[in-house]
């Protein structure tokens, strides 16, 4: 549709408010409270407008075609000046030492609605500064513009914080006449609030951070942050995020670490909290560098004799890389007939070819971005929070702002995502059922296709002797009908009849056979049938179970077909940060007997940020790319400096020639879903619509998928286990672990249920035994799950975690230590 802005013509589309039509327009409408992505609060009250001779509140104001809009007129100014005086009554005059200066949405809007004069006083309230771990609140700062409420609530999905009771006095009544009615408004509702847990005293929550990134005023501010440097002092370096495969958009503010020590740090990590959302790691697992690098040449030239002499077999290393290490892996491979070794890429790499085979492209074909626009999702094979919290983000986002509807599989109850809202329903299912859950969405959600589902079900499955009788060839049912109009006289009538009758009978006896996989999963078939009614777009979601499991491939092929024969857009989470660039530039392989060189991997020889034989880059000191779980090539560049060798180093040793490592982006051409780009021309922001401009997509190959299935000796067993393989929330890898805010040993994390029914208590050292191994741990409580669950993971390089896995399963003997 089509409206004016300030005369201005601008496109929108329906259900679009003002306000972000205005933003996408670049035409500026001021707002404090506002969230993009998020419900509106009216907090502010700083986005009033006229529309159509009206004034309205552009950001809870739905456009209309040919709508006329003023943004300002001499009332409006009046009014928000009127509202930014409320904003400085009693607002502490520290500007000098406060954390968000020079940054502050106070300051700016202050000077921008010409306030010069204080018209309004009235008696303050005494707020002592809270410190809630990770994070800081300072309640005299606070303008309860409620940005960290909504955020929390409409993004993460937490909802850890709320409004509490301020107990201050309230305005004069006889000011309601006499002052502007927005501003004593919103002064009325300012002075009876602050921001508090929404349970207990202190904040329980997973420290994500956004509620400091979206606060406009400092109030709320990360505690090793506060304090300990002006904001106009930092230089923003744009990056990724180096720890999950969301890779999003950060930067690393940064400046010397002293007047004497001119060496630069890193002080903090930024976002632009609009179109991005941080998790913990992200946030704070930023100094993790290999500030003390140096180049060994004696041993430098130990490992390249050994690689040009043919002594190097393997290379083991880990998806924690740059699209750009991982073609000079490829390039050494290619070179010396290498076995590139990385068990976990690997296995999603055969799951991904596999899926290709079924589904007929080279990618799969849904995304991220779109979840917040999709009305049906289903995830699998994932303990999503903690496997991929943006992911959990943009599903609960999709919840609350697009009223979608969503169904959770898995093995583990998570209370945080079960309660997200009354249009999720959380299927507690048995390990082992995945290839159900599977089947039963093929099942139930191929009928929605043009053609003939029997056709499909025929050609591409053989569930069961049940199903293969009931789905006769076409050419039985043409008999069938034949001999009858026979009997009855030919007409075109009858044979319509017998047609949908026969359709019918069909029908009923396929659906005793799904409503047996509905029984297997406990899925309430009418319960579903309410979550997708007018539902038009859906999304799959499916997870690092899959990639390990022992029907990985039928899974993967399952996966496929309902890529190519659902409305499902499918989505493979990538495990870790670039294991979808790994998988598509490198050749893996097992590791096979003889020497092997190890990047950031324990090996034979090893190149690494930490206790390694020559040093290494952390991905902080790094320029490069990674390949996002949205399949785009996005730009990471170093915020600080190293010294010692880099793998692009070796790789001129050994004759494999690029002046940069970042020379070997454009050579990503050479493959067949990257673009030939020089790194510095790719773009790294977000657009005032949201639009994404950070590098460019992977453009997927069709593939011959003639493939077929045959599901005759396949069955679904129920896998019994006690311990799940999985890192806590803040956790991916040992990189987050060496940072100094997340840094913690490793434990057995369990649920309060899994306590009381062994009689352990939290902090307690137990024994983990299977037939050959013990392991002494540490038991912590994970107060986000429900029911007996306990989980363990890698990230602490101390404890050794494979040996008791296969897949993400263990069923191990626990003692009392």
């Amino acid at each position: 549709m089509t409206l004016f802005i300030d005369g201005i013509e601008c496109k929108a589309y329906e259900g679009e408010y003002i306000l972000g039509t205005a933003r996408k327009n670049g035409i500026f409408i001021p707002a404090i409270c506002y969230l993009t992505g998020c419900s509106a609060t009216l907090a502010c009250r700083l986005c009033m407008v006229e529309a159509d001779g009206k004034r309205v509140y552009a950001c809870n104001a739905k456009v209309k075609e040919g709508m006329n809009v003023v943004t300002n007129t001499d009332e409006i100014s009046v009014e928000r000046n009127a509202i930014m005086q409320t904003y400085c009554i009693n607002h502490p005059l520290e500007c000098g030492v406060c954390d968000q200066s020079g940054e502050c949405e106070l300051q700016n809007f202050t000077t921008l609605m010409g306030v010069n004069s204080q018209k309004y006083a009235i008696k303050d309230t005494h707020k002592p500064h809270k410190n809630w771990g990770k994070i800081n609140y300072d309640p005299s700062l606070c303008i309860v513009c409620e940005r960290c409420v909504t955020v929390c609530s409409d993004k993460i999905g937490e909802s850890a914080l709320k409004t509490t009771p301020r107990g201050g006095d309230q305005p004069a009544k006889e000011l309601k006449d006499s002052m502007p009615k927005d501003a004593f408004a919103v002064w009325n509702k300012f002075q009876k609030s602050l921001i508090a847990p929404s349970v207990g005293a202190n904040l329980d929550c997973s420290f994500c951070g956004e509620c400091t990134s979206v606060c406009p005023v400092g109030a709320l501010v990360g505690s090793e942050f506060q304090y300990s440097s002006n904001a106009w002092e930092l230089t923003k370096i744009p990056a990724s995020n180096p720890h999950s495969s969301d890779c999003e958009l950060m930067y690393y503010d940064i400046k010397e670490s002293g007047i004497e020590n001119r060496k630069k740090r890193i002080y903090r990590v930024s976002n632009d909290f609009h179109f991005t959302t941080l998790n913990t790691a992200a946030r704070y697992g930023y100094d993790f560098a290999n500030e003390n690098a140096k180049k060994d040449e004696s041993k430098f030239k130990e490992i390249v004799d050994k690689f040009k002499n043919g002594e190097v077999k393997n290379i083991k290393f880990n998806s924690f890389i740059t699209n750009e290490e991982a073609l000079i892996l490829e390039r050494l491979r290619q070179k010396f007939g290498l076995n590139l070794v990385n068990s976990e890429a690997k296995k999603y790499q055969d799951f991904l070819n596999e899926f290709a085979k079924f589904s007929g492209e080279s990618l799969y074909n849904g995304d991220v971005e779109s979840l917040n626009k999709t009305d049906f999702i289903v995830s699998v094979g994932t303990l999503l929070r903690y496997d991929s919290p943006n992911i959990s983000y943009a599903l609960n986002n999709a919840l609350k702002i697009n009223k979608s509807s969503v169904i959770c599989f898995h093995a583990i109850v998570d209370k945080v995502i079960k309660n997200y809202s009354k249009n999720l329903l959380f299927i507690h299912h048995k390990a082992g059922l995945e290839l159900d859950i599977l089947l039963w969405i093929l099942q139930n959600f191929a009928k929605n296709l043009d053609g003939d589902i029997d056709k499909f079900l025929k050609e591409n499955l053989i569930i069961s002797k049940k199903i293969v009788e009931i789905l006769k060839p076409k050419e039985i049912e043409e008999e069938i009908v034949k001999k009858i109009a026979d009997e009855n006289g030919e007409t075109q009538e009858i044979k319509e009849v017998v047609k949908k009758q026969v359709n019918e009978k069909k029908e009923q006896e396929i659906s005793v056979e799904v409503s047996k996989f509905a029984l297997n999963l406990g899925i309430d078939e009418d319960r579903i049938k309410a979550l997708t009614d007018k539902k038009q777009s859906f999304a799959l979601i499916i997870g690092e179970d899959f990639y390990c499991h022992e029907n990985a491939l039928a899974l993967a092929a399952l996966a496929g077909l309902i890529a190519k024969f659902t409305k499902f857009k499918v989505i493979l989470i990538p495990p870790r940060t670039n294991s979808l660039g790994v998988a598509k530039i490198c050749k893996l392989s097992n590791e096979e007997s003889g020497f092997s060189f190890g990047y950031n991997e324990k090996a034979d020889f090893t190149m690494s940020i930490s206790e390694g034989d020559i040093d290494a880059p952390a991905l902080t000191q790094q320029e490069g790319t990674f390949s996002n779980y949205d399949k785009r090539v996005v730009p990471t560049n170093a915020a600080l400096k190293y010294d010692g060798y880099t793998l692009n180093d070796l790789a001129n040793e050994l004759g494999i020639r690029s002046k940069w490592t970042i020379d070997y982006t454009l050579k990503l051409g050479d493959i067949d879903e990257f673009k030939r780009v020089e790194f510095d021309e790719l773009d790294n922001f977000y657009e005032n619509s949201g639009a994404c401009k950070r590098g460019y997509l992977l453009k997927s190959q069709k593939i011959n998928s003639e493939a077929r299935l045959d599901f005759k000796n396949l069955k679904s067993e129920e896998i019994k286990f006690n311990i799940y393989r999985a890192n806590p929330i803040h956790q991916f890898s040992k990189f987050t672990n060496m940072a100094s805010q997340l840094n913690e040993t490793g434990a057995l994390y369990v649920s309060s249920g899994f306590l009381d029914e062994n009689g352990f208590k939290d902090g307690e050292i137990v024994n983990l035994k299977n037939e050959n191994l013990t392991l002494a741990i540490r038991l912590k409580l994970d107060s986000d799950l429900e029911g007996v669950v306990a989980y363990i993971g890698d990230f602490d390089d101390h404890i050794d975690i494979e040996p008791f896995f296969i897949g993400r399963y263990a069923n191990l003997k626990i003692e009392r230590a």
